[in-house]
């Protein structure tokens, strides 16, 4: 039986996420979803005038390549890859799958060399074509956000076909502010930062890019960042699990870095290269429907009264000089029922226990944001 609502999320994504229009080309990357989703994104394209090409993926196969790929094979697939993303003016991918940890046991050092060699392919998407990713429901994440099944799938059409256009009062005041600032200062439980976004430009994300969204993102200024954080939102990153992450900094270095578990692989990871002990990005959160953690970041970053402050590459349009081939989005919640916490700009207080103070910004505090 047909389901509408993946016609209305299709719909989302052509319209609203990509603006696809009369020719463009959308590359759609299916991973372990219902054919009957790949094909509501098909119509979608097709109605819009533009032209689908279909990917399709399988987690088990996906492993299965990765687990023994070689730099010769990678050098032959990179380039057919770039060539065929160079083609495209839009990309929309949905990842589905029933273990999230699929790739837990594929070596760090091949995951390191997939990751260097499709870089360029990832580069030209981020940098030059309409692109938006979003997560599939499953059995799987419902376990993790300790939901049913059923009520896990309304939670996410409920999240994903929000009415983004709402955000976009609230965002632009958030980015204004933010482009003026200089000295940022954080602090909650087991938390004190400082660092400062001076001129680094904010960018508002309203559901053009990632799905489910609402943050407004930049970037610290390299070699500002001082202090010590720690997330208490628990993460997965390169099919390992993470919890009670914390990093110490000094001149934008990290310096000391532990986990609750793994702490050999924290910083397998965060010793990729240079850049990995950097920050790329810092980004402020306010989706209203999204209050828990389940390891599932495009879920995990948008956490309303959370913010996240990312070890690695940085994105072209928030530019601080850092290069590497992660980008670790590791979160912290400042809710009271997660300990609370609070955000100052110059000074200011701008945000407290999850709550946006200064009018302009309470546009983006969930009452504002679920009026009916």
């Amino acid at each position: 039986m047909h389901d509408p609502r993946y016609d209305r999320l299709a719909k989302l994504l052509v319209s609203f996420s990509t603006s696809l229009k009369k020719g463009d080309k959308a590359l759609l990357d299916a991973f372990d979803i219902p054919p009957e989703m790949t094909i509501a994104l098909v119509r979608a394209v097709r109605s819009a005038g533009a032209l689908p090409f279909v990917q399709i993926h399988q987690a088990q196969v996906s492993r299965a390549l990765a687990l023994n790929a070689s730099e010769e094979q990678l050098d032959v697939s990179s380039p057919l890859e770039l060539a065929r993303m160079k083609k495209m003016d839009a990309y929309i991918a949905i990842r589905g799958g029933a273990n999230i940890t699929e790739m837990s046991d594929v070596p760090a050092a091949q995951m390191k060399l997939i990751s260097r060699k499709l870089k360029p392919v990832l580069d030209w998407r981020v940098q030059k074509t309409r692109w938006c990713i979003l997560r599939w429901p499953s059995a799987s994440m419902a376990q993790l956000a300790g939901m049913s099944t059923e009520a896990f799938e309304n939670f996410y059409f409920d999240v994903c076909t929000l009415n983004y256009a709402r955000m976009i009062p609230g965002m632009k005041a958030l980015k204004a502010l933010m482009d003026k600032t200089d000295k940022v200062e954080i602090r909650g439980p087991g938390t004190d930062l400082k660092f400062s976004i001076k001129n680094i430009p904010a960018i508002p994300c309203g559901g053009a890019h990632n799905i489910p969204d609402g943050e407004v993102f930049t970037a610290p200024v390299k070699n500002s960042v001082q202090g010590h954080i720690t997330y208490n939102a628990p993460t997965i990153y390169q099919g390992t699990a993470f919890d009670h992450v914390r990093l110490e900094f000094k001149d934008g270095k990290i310096i000391h870095a532990t986990a609750s578990a793994n702490t050999e692989k924290l910083n397998e990871i965060l010793n990729s290269d240079a850049g990995a002990r950097y920050i790329g990005e810092f980004a402020i959160a306010f989706n209203p429907h999204i209050l828990k953690p389940m390891r599932d970041i495009l879920f995990d970053e948008k956490i309303r009264g959370s913010f996240h402050f990312t070890p690695g590459q940085c994105y072209e349009q928030t530019d601080n000089g850092n290069r590497s081939q992660i980008h670790w989005d590791l979160v912290n919640i400042q809710r009271e029922d997660y300990g609370g916490g609070t955000i100052h700009f110059d000074g200011k207080l701008i945000r407290e226990n999850g709550i946006f103070i200064p009018k302009a910004l309470q546009a983006l505090n969930p009452e504002a944001l679920l009026k009916a």
